[in-house]
């Protein structure tokens, strides 16, 4: 444990250098014990998002055959809360993420921590993103439409396959796999597990830029919201399985650093 000096000032006792959460835990322990929270998390926070999203597609975009909803979307309302329920955990999901990838950079070696930052930057901008997509979709449209303020709606309602809300959210789902791509190789190495980890990371850049691609030689500019329902469903998908892998991964490396609810001090012993 951190050892303190005790300083007399004016006829008082004043120790310094000791710092009783910070001092009591390496950074990295703080790092990993962080991470597996976070981890934990993220995997829950995904599936629940998950499960209801796919109860809530909109019955509108090129998966819509009948009763579709139609340009300007002004009958919408009706779709309230229900087809918006999958927000909330949605952005609460995008703070975690970032959470997590902060942790996988904090314990990053020095030699890998280029790529850990890269990872973390596209992370965050990802995240500002699509909260402010989120936000704006949960929080606007629907008070706009009970008002009957409907000026400028069909451009950012959910319901429009070529409206912001989706290219926001390809846009979002793009960078989340950029930062996919940046945390692969901070796992090299890292064991059979931290293998598989990077692995997965790398498979959800590769299909969603592939995708993006093979849509858009086929679309154009007509993809409407082809790509986005595939984009999510990656990212997504990445998160659940990594998260639910660097939760063990993570648990793993607490035990060899003294456990996970014991304490390693500075100087490697435990307390």
């Amino acid at each position: 444990m951190a050892v303190g000096r005790v300083e007399a000032r004016g006829g008082r006792q004043v120790t310094s250098g000791v710092d009783p959460v910070a001092g009591s835990e390496t950074p990295t322990a703080t790092a990993l014990r962080v991470g597996l929270y976070s981890a934990i998390l993220t995997a829950f926070t995904t599936a629940v998002t998950f499960g209801l999203a796919i109860t809530a597609v909109p019955n509108a975009g090129a998966g819509c055959r009948v009763d579709c909803v139609k340009y300007p979307y002004l009958d919408t309302l009706s779709e309230f809360p229900g087809d918006y329920l999958w927000m909330p955990p949605a952005m609460i999901l995008v703070v975690l993420y970032v959470v997590l990838v902060s942790s996988i950079h904090a314990q990053a070696t020095p030699r890998k921590k280029v790529y850990s930052q890269m990872g973390l930057s596209f992370a965050l901008i990802s995240a500002g993103v699509l909260l402010g997509d989120y936000f704006v979709q949960f929080s606007v449209v629907p008070v706009s439409l009970m008002n009957e303020q409907t000026g400028g709606i069909a451009l950012i309602t959910q319901y429009n396959p070529y409206g912001a809300f989706i290219v926001l959210e390809e846009l979002g789902y793009l960078l989340m796999g950029l930062s996919f791509v940046f945390l692969a190789p901070v796992f090299a190495g890292g064991g059979r597990l931290g293998r598989v980890v990077g692995w997965v990371f790398a498979s959800g850049f590769v299909l969603t830029f592939a995708s993006l691609a093979a849509i858009s030689a086929v679309f154009g500019l007509e993809r409407m919201d082809r790509f986005e329902i595939v984009a999510i469903s990656v990212a997504w998908l990445v998160l659940v399985v990594n998260g639910v892998l660097l939760s063990v991964l993570f648990q793993g490396r607490l035990k060899e650093n003294g456990g996970p609810v014991g304490r390693r001090g500075e100087d490697g012993s435990s307390s």
